[in-house]
């Protein structure tokens, strides 16, 4: 077989492969991760079932595939938000825009958002069916977010303005879980929120980022104490 033909070939595959993970998007986003299964993908994707096993060996799998298009697009919104603040920017703006930017992706991407998010806070054991590369893509891709987020957290006590007493990897995990949990209230009960205590989901969220930036903030009579004492 010639060069030519083997990389048509090796082209059409990785069509197919990708139309195969288009098809359990709207499968899972259309039901859940749950009520899916290998025959619906199957279905959706026009293809057999023994031929989606060929490409993929469970729903666990495609799962995985999917939550890396959602990380890839949030890391991508994520470093064009770093680009327009520029070099200089400081911890703070950092950390409130990291929490503005996880809002912007709930609500431009809720699709992505909630799958990413079910499988952080759900019981769900992924231990079996799935290829490493999946599995350990998927985990790289999160740990750049955690990575960002303890760097800054780092860059805030060296400039001064956060706590120096603060453990960077513990602090990260308990901001992200924070987080993360306001904006799934937020998602399941906006309108309960917005109707019966008249806040706006993006109100709530930025009142959230605050409280949180004070928890870990130097506070302003400190920052006097020491420079009326230098």
């Amino acid at each position: 077989m010639g060069m030519a033909r083997v990389m048509q070939r090796e082209q059409e595959k990785a069509i197919r492969r990708s139309r195969i993970i288009e098809a359990a998007e709207g499968v899972f986003f259309g039901t859940s991760y749950i009520g899916a299964t290998m025959e619906d993908i199957a279905k959706a994707a026009s293809i057999s079932k023994r031929t989606l096993y060929i490409y993929f060996n469970s729903k666990e799998q495609l799962y995985f595939e999917i939550m890396i298009r959602g990380y890839r697009q949030l890391l991508s919104m994520l470093e064009e938000d770093l680009q327009q603040m520029g070099p200089g920017s400081g911890a703070m703006d950092k950390l409130a825009g990291l929490g503005r930017l996880l809002y912007e992706f709930s609500r431009c991407s809720p699709e992505y958002y909630r799958a990413i998010m079910e499988y952080e806070t759900a019981e769900m054991d992924f231990n079996q069916g799935i290829e490493d590369a999946a599995r350990e893509e998927c985990y790289a891709l999160g740990e750049q977010l955690n990575r960002h987020l303890t760097e800054t957290l780092l860059q805030g006590i060296q400039e001064g303005v956060l706590r120096n007493d603060l453990d960077v990897v513990q602090t990260a995990l308990v901001l992200w879980a924070s987080l993360i949990g306001v904006l799934n209230t937020v998602r399941l009960k906006e309108n309960y929120i917005t109707h019966i205590h008249g806040v706006a989901a993006d109100e709530l969220v930025s009142s959230a980022i605050e409280l949180m930036m004070q928890s870990i903030r130097v506070q302003e009579r400190r920052i006097l104490d020491e420079e009326e004492g230098a």
